[in-house]
């Protein structure tokens, strides 16, 4: 058993998060670091969401199993029928439900790369086999290569729109061609959806749209993800869910942030055009990709870009862990100042 154990687990990629402000402070003795990697809102939440949750203090009874006032909130927000909408902790809970329910060993999961590297660690860990496309080099989009690797062994084909770490966003077109070709299940990742120009609106019996609390509406300390599912999958994916897998003091966050929608759209406002602002600046002197999300994506012209950066008090992500890139950095869109501070360490570093 244990010998089974070690076998599987060396097959697993650990998720590897963004260095934290603490940690960068600590490795180079600064007093001043500013964290550009996890693409969070710097702006954080509504204030009446804050206050939602310091206020609930039955922290002593279980949460409602069904989030039923959370589930009538996020169908009023997206439009969504509320019969069909689930919540999980971040869209990691809805894909890791996904995962249990759906994937058995040697099941296909097609992915498009480079993209969120926990889609490679979960088929890994149940045992499935993962069936990398390369996205193409005119804005990584998905093309049509991607439906000469769909066959009869296919279970999941993940979709993430806005793609992290490129930021592009794909077609509606696409999506329904792929659920049509396939009897397999289309997971549609939209975790930055609220930056994007347009979302993808499909709706097809085996396609799911998985969204979360975490970027936009600034929550991400509290892991709140939701799901629009086909009828079908609903009751199996409350099966197969943790019970509770969200607070009722998350909860509370969420719904308050909900019928707060103004200040989220006010801080979606600042970063989209603080976003517009830094890649016309990049465009410069890097090769950077056109985003539709909270971040931007580019190729470092010299070796150690990231580790540099630290060194002058600025976390950025190091993409070379992700699969399909190389020398790719991927910043997240801070308040002014701070990119700034980027821009100014990112020239001193470039000379």
């Amino acid at each position: 058993m244990v010998e089974f154990l070690i076998r599987k687990c060396a097959q697993i990629a650990r998720y590897v998060p963004g260095k934290s402000v603490e940690e960068v402070k600590r490795r180079y003795g600064l007093k001043k670091v500013i964290k550009l990697a996890s693409n969070e809102n710097p702006y954080g939440p509504s204030p009446r969401a804050v206050e939602a949750f310091r206020s609930y203090s039955d922290l002593h009874i279980y949460p409602d199993p069904e989030y039923r006032e959370l589930r009538e909130k996020i169908a009023e927000y997206t439009g969504w029928s509320y019969d069909r909408i689930v919540v999980a902790a971040g869209v990691d809970g809805i894909l890791e439900t996904l995962f249990r329910l759906l994937v058995d060993e040697g099941d296909e999961i097609v992915i498009p790369t480079p993209t969120f590297p926990y889609y490679h660690v979960l088929t890994r860990l149940h045992c499935g086999r993962e069936v990398l496309v390369k996205r193409s080099d005119d804005g990584y989009r998905v093309d049509e290569s991607i439906f000469d690797a769909i066959s009869g062994k296919t279970k999941l084909v993940i979709i993430c729109s806005p793609n992290n770490p490129t930021g592009n966003v794909e077609s509606a077109k696409l999506v329904r061609e792929l659920a049509e070709s396939t009897g397999g299940v289309v997971v549609l990742d939209e975790a930055y959806v609220e930056f994007a120009d347009r979302s993808i609106d499909v709706d097809a019996d085996n396609v799911i749209v998985a969204r979360t609390f975490s970027k936009a509406f600034g929550l991400a300390n509290l892991r709140i993800g939701y799901a629009l599912l086909p009828e079908w999958l609903v009751e199996l994916f409350k099966a197969a869910s943790t019970p509770f897998p969200i607070s009722t003091p998350a909860e509370r966050a969420a719904i308050a942030a909900l019928e707060d929608i103004e200040w989220m759209l006010g801080c979606v406002e600042k970063i989209r055009a603080e976003r517009e602002r830094i890649y016309r600046e990049l465009q410069r002197f890097v090769e950077v990709n056109p985003s539709q999300a909270n971040f931007l994506f580019f190729k470092s012209p010299i070796e150690n870009l990231a580790e540099e950066l630290m060194k002058r008090g600025v976390i950025v992500r190091d993409c070379s862990n992700f699969v399909g890139c190389d020398r790719h950095i991927r910043v997240s869109i801070g308040k002014p100042e701070e990119n700034d501070m980027f821009l100014d360490a990112l020239k001193e570093v470039l000379g």
